[in-house]
């Protein structure tokens, strides 16, 4: 696979200024973000490598990944903990923390992440990172089926499962992980206040499940998880990198004009800068 010609995206990343109080997001492709503050560089479910079958190829390698303050993983799939990229990250920033939830953290030890940069988390848990901070929250993740079978885990492990908070300032950005929506999250979300939620839409069924292909909430799931929780502005995500998983972005955009047009829907190109501001009567100047 040739890696991607997007020339310079790691260079934009670790130049961009980013004014107090904004966030700048950056997807690329798949779960995998970087978010950058003035002073943070946050990733979140890094997937960097040129695995079989990608769509999407890298825009760089893990080696030449801007370093991070951060590295935030969800689960330990491999698209969303990748150990071919967290070496390179490793490398690249050696004081990051890595959160991930506790019973897959020896797996981040394996890869050699050294223990102290490694916290461990579970839902309801907050971790503070300088001026951003993180509050863990629950997700829903297929595990065997067909019939369905969701779990958020081995209850005497401890939930295997979590999507993340980031709170800056007044701005609140939640990335789902992989999940269905279940009873409370919406609740949950809206009590956090969320503004920006960072959401699968590749969707499943029986027949995927069939095929072993395990699935997340689609489109009108995210739209109406968004409106019951009073997240104005959605960022589609998990529908472009493998073709049996692909999503349906075209009909969220036709349901939500239909049912909920008070939502922002942003449909990221990939590997395009995102500034996100919450305070658009006083918007800095971006360069």
């Amino acid at each position: 696979m040739q890696r991607s010609n997007v020339m310079g995206l790691s260079e934009e990343i670790r130049e961009a200024i980013v004014p107090d109080g904004m966030v700048s997001i950056w997807w690329l492709g798949q779960a995998s973000f970087v978010l950058r503050t003035n002073d943070q560089t946050i990733y979140i479910d890094p997937f960097l490598s040129e695995f079989e079958g990608r769509l999407i190829p890298p825009p760089f390698s893990p080696e030449e990944a801007p370093p991070a303050s951060a590295v935030l993983i969800t689960h330990d799939h491999i698209d969303h903990l990748d150990p071919e990229t967290i070496p390179g990250l490793i490398k690249n920033s050696p004081e990051a923390k890595f959160l991930v939830p506790n019973p897959i953290s020896s797996q981040l030890l394996d890869i050699g992440v050294p223990s102290e940069q490694i916290i461990g988390v579970q839902p309801e848990d907050n971790v503070s990172l300088g001026s951003i901070a993180v509050h863990v929250t629950p997700a829903m993740h297929g595990e065997s089926f067909p019939p369905y079978a969701y779990t958020f885990g081995d209850p005497q492990e401890g939930y295997r499962f979590v999507g993340y908070v980031l709170e800056y300032g007044d701005t609140r950005i939640y990335h789902a992980g992989d999940t269905i929506v279940f009873d409370g999250l919406a609740d949950m979300l809206r009590k956090l206040n969320v503004d920006v939620g960072l959401l699968p839409i590749n969707g499943r069924n029986y027949f995927r499940e069939k095929n072993n292909l395990v699935g997340n909430m689609d489109e009108r799931e995210a739209v109406e998880l968004a409106a019951e929780a009073h997240i104005s502005t959605i960022i589609p995500m998990h529908y472009d990198m493998f073709e049996p998983n692909l999503g349906r972005p075209d009909a969220l955009i036709s349901y939500l004009q239909r049912f909920h047009p008070e939502i922002t829907c942003v449909f990221l190109a990939r590997f395009q800068r995102f500034n996100y501001f919450k305070s658009p009567q006083k918007l800095p100047e971006v360069q």
